[in-house]
């Protein structure tokens, strides 16, 4: 896969995935007593888990680079 497509998938792909995501919670938050009764801790959680996964790409990506710097 060249740059060209990657970059045509990221830009393209990576909101419907988003999108996807956050009809997930809401969705979660519709069916989910749970969820309901405990939204401050559910809204944490699904704030960090995108957070989690930018942070371990950026690093890798970052670390990928060093190394290739060096």
């Amino acid at each position: 896969m060249d740059k060209d497509t990657r970059f045509a998938l990221l830009v393209i792909g990576l909101p419907f995935l988003g999108l996807i995501y956050c009809l997930g919670i809401i969705f979660l938050f519709v069916v989910s007593p749970f969820a309901q009764n405990h939204s401050f801790m559910t809204g944490i959680l699904a704030a960090m888990i995108p957070f989690i996964i930018a942070v371990i790409l950026w690093t890798k990506a970052s670390a990928k680079a060093y190394q290739k710097k060096n």
